[in-house]
């Protein structure tokens, strides 16, 4: 049963020219959600040269000139996996680039006419959503078989838009903390010490390894963690027990 405590998984969704959800479009939905998301903002600036008459200091706001629309760029990273797959939806997957291949189909152009154009796609992810076109895809083997077969992926993706575009969550609705997933007593959340999860390790050898061995099902409640065999390498784990137990 879902937790609902933890929010859905992403999805990127096929949006059509003037970024409307396109019927019959593709839609792809995440293994795992990504751990951050990064927004940047510019703005197309230029010195002017006639600022102060050629002369005085040409470093202040009124010598820089706004020449075209602001972008806003959306960047984050995933994390695929043959063996997650397999365990959730009963699927087998040999090559995991049978499902890092969902996520390429938004950087591949299209042809419209005479021209060939990447389709335009939807992030989206709870109350967050960015419309724009990816500008670049990063894919990284991680791990492989003995027979040479790749089995996990990081894929980062960069998406843009061509203007400024304000983000906000839902109004009158807080951030609420899963219950069980505290600090330590007294501390601010995002203050307790967490252990980094090395490639290839599972939640129970890491609690070995911790001296915490019996302790690793509470752990990995507290954290959310629904499959504690394959852990996505450089997740953050919280293994202060004073505080989960709480």
């Amino acid at each position: 049963m879902a937790d609902p405590s933890r929010p859905a998984k992403a999805q990127l969704i096929e949006l059509d020219a003037k970024f409307n959800k396109m019927p019959g479009g593709k839609t792809v939905t995440v293994q795992f959600n990504p751990e951050t998301l990064k927004v940047s903002f510019a703005n197309q600036i230029v010195q002017s040269d006639g600022a102060g008459g050629g002369t005085g200091d040409q470093s202040g706001p009124a010598s820089r000139q706004f020449v075209g629309a602001g972008t806003t760029k959306l960047s984050l990273q995933l994390w695929f996996d043959v063996g997650s797959q397999l365990a959730e939806e009963g699927t087998r997957v040999i090559d995991v680039r049978e499902l890092t291949k969902n996520v390429a189909y938004f950087i591949t152009p299209k042809k419209a006419g005479k021209h060939y154009i990447p389709p335009a796609v939807r992030f989206q992810w709870g109350s967050f959503h960015f419309d724009g076109i990816i500008d670049s895809l990063d894919e990284s083997l991680e791990f492989f078989s003995s027979e040479g077969v790749p089995l996990r992926a990081n894929v980062s993706i960069a998406m843009s838009q061509q203007k400024i575009t304000k983000f906000s969550g839902r109004e009158g609705k807080l951030a609420q903390t899963p219950p069980g997933v505290r600090g330590p007593a007294g501390s601010s959340p995002g203050t307790a010490p967490h252990v980094q999860a090395p490639a290839g390790k599972s939640l129970q050898s890491i609690s070995d390894g911790l001296g915490q061995g019996p302790n690793w099902q509470p752990v990995a409640e507290a954290n959310g963690i629904e499959n504690p065999r394959l852990l996505k390498p450089g997740m953050l784990i919280n293994f202060d027990m004073s505080s989960l137990l709480e």
